[in-house]
């Protein structure tokens, strides 16, 4: 059994002005987007983590429809020692078929992401990637 580990700093909630631009822009949204990624427990490169994460929220558009407060999708990523990650699967779904098909969307056009590096010794690692909507 593989263990994951979350980094703090991988975790991403809007706020304040953020926040108030996607209340105007998507009204019925009365709740918080926010993407947390969980890579393997030996997985340590917190640097190679962020470029991740950053890469992965900067291409996550989320739709009009969101799922309940407190619902996620929980999409899973192989990343290969060349940085491909082939066929990212939808592992949990939110409720929500449009934040389940922007959450996979995020996924898929974020990759391919930078090389593994070198230091670690597995041909890949797995990634969980949370999509979540808090209250």
């Amino acid at each position: 059994m593989k263990r994951f580990a979350a980094t703090g700093a991988l975790s991403f909630v809007l706020g304040g002005a953020v926040a108030a631009l996607l209340l105007a822009i998507h009204p019925a949204i009365a709740g918080t987007p926010r993407l947390q990624i969980y890579f393997a427990s030996d997985f340590t490169d917190v640097a190679y983590q962020q470029r991740v994460y950053r890469k992965v929220a900067a291409a996550w558009k989320w739709p009009p429809q969101a799922p309940k407060p407190g619902d996620k999708a929980v999409v899973i990523a192989t990343i290969r020692k060349d940085g491909a990650a082939p066929g990212p699967m939808l592992h949990m779904k939110s409720g929500s078929d449009a934040w389940d098909a922007a959450a996979l969307a995020a996924v898929r056009s974020a990759a391919p992401f930078d090389p593994l590096p070198k230091s670690y010794p597995h041909p890949s690692v797995e990634v969980h990637f949370h999509f979540e909507f808090g209250e």
